[in-house]
């Protein structure tokens, strides 16, 4: 299962959940604003980022800029600690699923997410392999397809 983590501010944040929405890609909602964020939550991030806590949180965030806090002496319980206790310190959107962890939206990462016999497919709307397939035309082609077969 997919859980996505956004705020209600968040322009990526809207993008992403339009773009599951429209391929009808099944997720949970976390905002960090209303709902408070777990420690599993934060280690569930951690265990598929590349580059551990520089992956999650933003610098450019308020809380980092005005905490006065040295992060690199922390221990990773304590940072964890300090991100539920300060869920606005994280970057948005950020996609978490068994394996994979994306921060951000992106165009061309963001089919990462698509059922794998969609985005593996090669149909007669994409201009090449994997290139701007026009998933929903080709999922309307696999509904057809399947009446058909059934009738």
């Amino acid at each position: 299962m997919i859980t996505l983590y956004t705020s209600p501010s968040c322009l990526s944040c809207r993008k992403v959940k339009k773009y599951f929405d429209k391929y009808n890609i099944k997720y949970i909602e976390k905002n960090i604003m209303h709902t408070r964020l777990t420690r599993d939550d934060i280690f569930n991030m951690l265990v598929n980022s590349e580059n551990g806590f520089e992956d999650i949180i933003s610098p450019r965030s308020k809380v980092f800029k005005e905490a006065n806090v040295d992060f690199n002496s922390m221990t990773i319980h304590e940072l964890v600690d300090f991100i539920v206790d300060n869920p606005t310190i994280l970057k948005r959107p950020i996609i978490v699923t068994e394996t994979d962890l994306q921060v951000g939206y992106n165009d061309d990462d963001i089919t990462l997410f698509l059922p794998p016999e969609i985005r593996n497919r090669e149909c007669s709307f994409c201009l090449g392999p994997h290139e701007n397939c026009d998933y929903v035309k080709a999922l309307k082609v696999d509904n057809e397809s399947s009446k058909e077969a059934v009738e």
